[in-house]
């Protein structure tokens, strides 16, 4: 990147298509020869540049922090553990995420295989609150409501599993070289993000057999997703499922529990 003081500017090449991107004002400390990416997120779709499955090209853009839903507090090789900033607020199962690294210019991809809510302290258990000394009935809600400290010692952690990653505005769809550092930001994608990650297949066979996580309901719930996401959702629907036959041609009866799961 370069430009004067607080300012940067992307030149982007694709394809023998340049484009020249606005300036972005940054904050004042962002270019000190480290972009902390904890500040930036990424964002595709270049107008009038052509688009392929593999090569998706991204500008960085200067964001609230409060656009991160948590950070890393647990993290391997296949899969990474995440504590959210607010409680009962994850992303829903199967959801895309992305893990920030100490790389510039890469992130980790992962999808939402789990989602729990516990105390905060090792070993410890939430405590019933919906009946007060007095006799006085708490429901659901309300017990949030009388109980704000509830917030200090409950805590809500999901895990992902690494599906992939992006470097140097290039995503591949296997497993990175390093994991994502504890403590590092965490964020939900959006749908042009789900959309630019979920046009190659290539992260199917990776979830289907992966072990002590409920990979066929997980890859179901992504496909329902990246259909969503997409004007044209049963096309999607109907190449996904193609690409499942394909895994599952010798599983029968795993193949239609599936493929039941993904029908619109």
């Amino acid at each position: 990147m370069i430009g004067s003081p607080g300012f940067s500017r992307l030149d982007v090449c694709r394809d023998r298509v340049t484009c020249r991107e606005r300036m972005i004002r940054l904050k004042p400390g962002l270019l000190n020869g480290d972009i902390r990416m904890k500040h930036a997120t990424f964002i595709s779709r270049l107008v009038g540049a052509p688009r392929t499955p593999c090569h998706i090209t991204y500008i960085l853009q200067v964001h609230d922090s409060m656009d991160r839903i948590g950070e890393v507090i647990e993290s391997s090789t296949t899969r990474f553990t995440t504590g959210a900033y607010e409680l009962l607020t994850a992303p829903p199962f199967g959801a895309l995420v992305r893990a920030q690294t100490r790389v510039p210019g890469m992130a980790v991809y992962g999808l939402v295989y789990e989602i729990r809510t516990g105390s905060k302290e090792p070993g410890g258990r939430a405590v019933v609150r919906g009946r007060t000394y007095t006799g006085r009935e708490l429901y659901d809600a309300e017990i949030y409501h009388e109980h704000p400290d509830l917030a200090e010692v409950l805590q809500t952690e999901f895990s992902a599993i690494t599906v992939g990653f992006v470097e140097e505005e290039r995503i591949y769809h296997y497993l990175p070289p390093h994991p994502p550092p504890v403590h590092y930001s965490v964020y939900q994608c959006g749908l042009e993000e789900l959309t630019d990650f979920s046009t190659s297949c290539d992260f199917f066979r990776g979830v289907l057999f992966a072990h002590q996580i409920p990979s066929d309901e997980l890859l179901a719930a992504m496909i329902r997703s990246a259909a969503r996401a997409r004007a044209d959702g049963r096309t999607y629907l109907v190449h996904a499922g193609r690409e499942v036959a394909g895994l599952l041609k010798d599983d029968y009866d795993r193949l239609t529990a599936l493929l039941r799961r993904i029908r619109p």
